[in-house]
C-alpha cells in the first residue's frame, strides 16, 4: 500500500470515528435533555452518558444550544423522511380539481395511517417523545422548525385534504377544527396514558390495524362520508 492509500485510509477511518461521536451525541443529547429539560442538562451530563470530552461538543456542535439544534433538525428529518411521500401525493391530488372525493379521503386516511405508525414507531423512542413534548413546555426557540416541518408534511396537506372534503377553505376554521380533531386520534396513541389504559405494553401490527379500523371509522363519521373511504 503506497503513502497516499495509507493517508486516505487513516482519513476514511477518522471520518467514521467522528461521525460515529456526533451520532453518539444526538442520540445521548435526545436521552438526557428529556430527563432533565434544557436548562437543568450540563454539557458534562452530556459528555460523560456519550463517553466522550467536552472539545467534542464544540467541535461538532459549537456549545450545549448547538447541540439541542442539532437534536430538533435530526427529529425533523425522521418525521420529514416518513410524511413527506404521502403528503406529495396529498399535494398532487388536491391540485387537480377533478380529482375523486372518495380519492380525497382514501389519501386522508393514508395521511393518518402514516402519521399513526410515525407516533407508535417503536425505533421512535419514548426519549425523543418527551424530548418533544419538553421543548414544547418550555417553549424552546429551536422547538419552532418541528412545528415547520409538522405544518408542512402534516397539518397543510390534512387541511387541504378536509377543506376539499367539506367544501371550505383550507384555513377556514371549521375545516381546522376537524382537521384537528382527525389528527389527534393518532396522537393520543404515543401517550402512555393511553397504552396503559388499554393494558397494552406494546403496539404490535395486530393492534395498529385495529387502531387504524377504528380512526377511519370516526374520521368518515366526523366528515360525514358515509362508506369510510372503503378501506
Amino acid at each position: 500500500m503506497g503513502e497516499s492509500d495509507q493517508l486516505l485510509r487513516t482519513a476514511t477511518t477518522a471520518h467514521h470515528r467522528g461521525e460515529d461521536t456526533r451520532r453518539r451525541l444526538i442520540e445521548t443529547a435526545i436521552q438526557v435533555f428529556a430527563e432533565h429539560g434544557y436548562e437543568g442538562t450540563t454539557t458534562r451530563m452530556l459528555v460523560e452518558r456519550a463517553a466522550t470530552n467536552l472539545p467534542a461538543i464544540q467541535y461538532y456542535f459549537g456549545n450545549k444550544e448547538g447541540l439541542f439544534r442539532a437534536v430538533v433538525a435530526h427529529i425533523a428529518e425522521h418525521i420529514e423522511g416518513r410524511m413527506s411521500p404521502v403528503a406529495g401525493r396529498v399535494r398532487r391530488a388536491v391540485d387537480d380539481p377533478a380529482t375523486p372525493r372518495a380519492d380525497l379521503f382514501a389519501l386522508l386516511l393514508d395521511m393518518l395511517d402514516a402519521l399513526l405508525e410515525l407516533v407508535t414507531d417503536p425505533s421512535h423512542s419514548a426519549s425523543g417523545r418527551v424530548f418533544i413534548a419538553r421543548a414544547e413546555i418550555e417553549q424552546a426557540a429551536a422547538h419552532q422548525s418541528l412545528h415547520q416541518t409538522m405544518a408542512a408534511q402534516v397539518g397543510q396537506p390534512c387541511m387541504a385534504l378536509v377543506g376539499r372534503l367539506i367544501g371550505k377553505p383550507a384555513d377556514a376554521e371549521e375545516t381546522i377544527l376537524r382537521t384537528v380533531a382527525i389528527l389527534g386520534q393518532a396522537i393520543a396513541f404515543c401517550n402512555r396514558g393511553t397504552q396503559l389504559a388499554l393494558g397494552w405494553t406494546e403496539i404490535g401490527e395486530a393492534r395498529l390495524n385495529s387502531i387504524k379500523r377504528v380512526l377511519h371509522e370516526h374520521s368518515a363519521a366526523i366528515l360525514g362520508v358515509a362508506d369510510g373511504g372503503g378501506k
